[in-house]
């Protein structure tokens, strides 16, 4: 009896402690980050929560990145800043599936939680994921499929995660940041500076770098748990999912940077030939004007009729103002308008305006428009002293 009683004292203490640490390693959890891809929409990567579920066997990803190409005016509420992403869930292999035929790395860092925090995390997640919580309103710098990721990790864990941030970082601003993304996609490159404005150039803190996949991922294997027993890495462990060759870098040479030079340098030729043969060729200049008054009027719409803070203050409408609409249609008529001398001179004014701005850091433009600038500069010098004194052809 005495043996049988020893057995039950040395057996049940071992049942017990299987089932606890089998419980206590039911979920794994994992941060997944995705390189960027070869369209402007993957361009800055992607992060993902992966929840492995020993219990049940499920391998699941938990994806704050998605949208839905179908939704009504689609991209007029992407323009508008009314477009909503959401947080949908699909298995890990489906998800791998995509990734590896676009031939994007994949990266995994597994986190260290305890089984508490590991199962609010699942349960935050859950919830996340009922109907009525999964819509979110996107926003580039501020709440996206990464910002996501890193609100679940400070809701779950509050004061107990310290980002151990680097004490002297490197000083980026937003700009930069997107800069290093968007680089090898010159018009994408061109696009973004045209619509994005001043607000971008203030400097991003360690925090806010995170709204770029590796950038978190980055403070993810940084951060440490702290007040929880001993201090511990947030990350335990790091393994490369998917892994490619990188590709060959294309030149393109149909880019602003070569276009707005060609551009530049015919203008030049023109308006020698112009001086010469006392012409306008005012067919260039309407076109011309008209393209920079159509763009002003879209970086009027971004500013003041959309809900993009990024938009805001956007002082390339100094060249690509909506006022050249005017001046391209006074253009067109045959008689010279009392007002377009004077309107030439602001014109040249506002182009120069632009440059000061640009030395003194209030905005920086992207560096494509230097020839643009100087586009504006020769020929509302040129009309403004030549407009009456040529004959003024008509466009052909």
């Amino acid at each position: 009896m005495l043996s049988k009683l020893k057995k039950i004292l040395l057996v049940y203490p071992f049942i017990y402690s299987v089932i606890f640490l089998a419980s206590a390693q039911q979920y794994r959890i994992s941060l997944l980050t995705c390189d960027p891809g070869d369209e402007l929409y993957s361009a800055f990567g992607h992060s993902a929560f992966r929840v492995q579920d020993a219990a049940s066997g499920q391998d699941l990803v938990f994806n704050y990145g998605t949208f839905d190409f179908n939704t009504p005016y689609f991209y007029v509420k992407f323009t508008q800043r009314t477009l909503d992403y959401m947080l949908s869930v699909s298995t890990f292999d489906r998800f791998q599936v995509e990734y590896n035929y676009f031939q994007r790395n994949m990266r995994e860092q597994v986190l260290d939680l305890s089984p508490e925090q590991a199962s609010k995390l699942v349960s935050f997640l859950e919830e996340n994921y009922q109907p009525e919580n999964r819509f979110y309103r996107y926003d580039f710098f501020y709440d996206n499929c990464a910002t996501r990721i890193r609100d679940a990790m400070e809701e779950i864990l509050g004061n107990q995660l310290d980002w151990n941030e680097n004490v002297n970082p490197e000083k980026k601003t937003f700009r930069e940041l997107i800069d290093e993304y968007v680089y090898p996609l010159p018009w994408a490159d061109f696009g973004i500076d045209l619509a994005l404005g001043a607000v971008i150039d203030d400097y991003a803190s360690e925090r806010e770098k995170q709204f770029l996949p590796d950038y978190m991922e980055a403070a993810f294997g940084r951060a440490v748990i702290v007040g929880d027993g001993p201090t511990r890495t947030l990350v335990k462990e790091e393994s490369v999912i998917l892994s490619f060759p990188p590709r060959p870098s294309q030149t393109d040479l149909f880019n602003p940077y070569v276009l707005w030079w060609v551009l530049a340098i015919l203008v030049m030729a023109i308006t020698v030939v112009g001086y010469k043969k006392k012409r306008i060729f005012k067919a260039f200049d309407i076109t011309f004007f008209a393209i920079l008054g159509l763009l002003g009027l879209l970086i009027v719409v971004l500013w003041f009729f959309t809900f993009h803070s990024q938009t805001k203050s956007n002082w390339n409408i100094l060249w690509a103002f909506p006022g050249h609409l005017l001046l391209a249609l006074a253009l067109l008529q045959k008689q010279v308008k009392p007002w377009l001398k004077k309107y030439l001179l602001f014109a040249l004014v506002l182009a120069n305006l632009a440059l000061v701005f640009w030395v003194f850091g209030i905005q920086s433009f992207h560096p494509s428009i230097v020839p643009l600038l100087l586009i504006i500069l020769l020929r509302t010098n040129f009309l403004y002293y030549n407009l009456e004194k040529f004959s003024i052809q008509a466009p052909k």
